[in-house]
């Protein structure tokens, strides 16, 4: 068994690439996972797809089958060669893709360290796969350390005490750049969770929101959480025309706003492409000041640079907890031989009050009390070897113990 994290991110790959290899709807996903799982050598599988990264992590039996295997997908899927994707991507197997899972779930691999989207991003995606039979308990149980590494860390460290999002970096972006926000009209597209955090960051700040969506109830929904209004998808060509500050993040394949619809202003306008794929394909020079995912760079660095002790500090804790897992899962492999080990006694007691109650040393109607004696004996002298067999799976012992069980075992059969 082995775990392994093919990891698509902002680090590696442009938002061009990220973009080819998104799976920005449950179809997709089901359809990627599908033929994942059709591997022979690979048993479970969870499929990660955000703006910022697109990771494939998967339980097997081979890494290099495997690896061959995920590559071999997403070259069709994306249609970028199989040799750009290997010199693109982070490869990470066993101890290290444990270790990326860890650091991802506690944001320290985030664009934004310590942002607070990608946690629930991530229980998103693995709920996911569990739900739909792609994934199981081998990937279930590292999720499990890794959302409870996830949660020391907030636990412990200041990491998140502001927390900062894509969506509130754009924001703070757009209060750089306008002078004052109150009272702009501001026009917010798609109702996912990136829509939602702006929403309010920017109905706090004062703007006049309003929230358009393809679904009108979901848009309505939104609206009344936020305290926006709404309006109609159908009048996109017109609202864009007419709205000085504008977000954008929806899951469309396809961009939704073109140079076909885009008309002069006689003002500036702010737009901040958040979806991947993007949803505006933009070539005029028409006073709009364009910002994709990958521009927002420079409030990421200046965070970056903010949090740098905290993320230290988080380090320390996610390797306590790697720790944890790898003990944990040391004693879910010496179960099975302890469980062994007292099939195998309660075998022998059985044989041996049949043998002396045969022989006529114990009365017939002293069986049942016979056979009870030797297994109380058994198991009272086995409790204290099973306990340190326990203990022995935390440090290096544990596989000296496990062969020499399983050579015993050999022997007897």
């Amino acid at each position: 068994m082995h775990y392994l994290n093919i990891s698509f991110t902002h680090k590696n790959a442009t938002l061009e690439i990220r973009e080819k290899l998104s799976y920005p709807d449950d179809e997709s996903k089901h359809g990627c996972l599908g033929v994942l799982l059709e591997s022979p050598t690979i048993s479970e599988a969870i499929l990660f797809s955000t703006c910022n990264r697109m990771e494939v992590m998967c339980n097997c039996l081979d890494i290099p089958e495997a690896t061959k295997h995920i590559f071999a997908m997403l070259s069709r899927r994306s249609g970028i060669s199989i040799e750009e994707l290997e010199g693109r991507a982070d490869i990470f197997d066993d101890s290290s893709a444990i270790h990326h899972l860890f650091s991802v779930a506690a944001s320290l691999d985030s664009m934004v360290i310590g942002e607070t989207q990608i946690v629930g991003q991530l229980k998103d995606a693995f709920r996911f796969a569990y739900d739909n039979h792609y994934c199981g308990k081998k990937l279930a149980r590292a999720m499990k350390f890794a959302f409870k590494s996830a949660a020391n860390v907030r636990n412990a460290t200041d990491i998140s005490s502001k927390p900062v999002s894509m969506a509130s970096v754009a924001v703070n972006k757009m209060k750089s750049l306008v002078d004052d926000v109150d009272g702009k009209k501001t026009l917010i597209i798609g109702v996912g969770e990136m829509s939602e955090i702006t929403a309010k960051h920017l109905v706090s700040a004062g703007a006049d929101v309003y929230i358009m969506n393809r679904t009108a109830h979901k848009a309505e929904a939104l609206a009344k959480e936020c305290g926006a209004k709404t309006i109609s998808f159908s009048e996109l060509a017109h609202a864009i025309n007419e709205f000085e500050i504008l977000y954008t993040a929806t899951s469309s394949y396809a961009p939704i706003i073109t140079d076909e619809i885009i008309e002069a202003c006689d003002f500036d306008r702010y737009w901040f492409d958040l979806a991947l794929p993007r949803d505006i394909n933009y070539n005029k020079g028409e006073r709009i000041h364009l910002f994709v995912i990958d521009d927002l760079k420079t409030i990421v660095d200046e965070n970056l640079s903010a949090r740098q002790d905290a993320a230290r500090a988080a380090h320390g804790i996610i390797g306590r907890g790697i720790v944890e897992f790898f003990e944990w899962l040391n004693t879910q492999d010496i179960e099975p031989l302890i469980k062994e080990i007292y099939t195998r006694a309660d075998k022998a007691a059985l044989e041996e009050s049949n043998r002396v109650i045969k022989a006529g040393y114990i009365p017939k109607e002293y069986e049942n009390e016979a056979k009870k004696m030797c297994e109380q004996v058994l198991k009272r002298f086995l409790h204290d070897v099973t306990a340190k067999m326990r203990s022995g799976s935390e440090d290096t012992h544990t596989e000296l113990i496990s062969g020499a069980i399983a050579s015993l075992s050999k022997e007897k059969n």
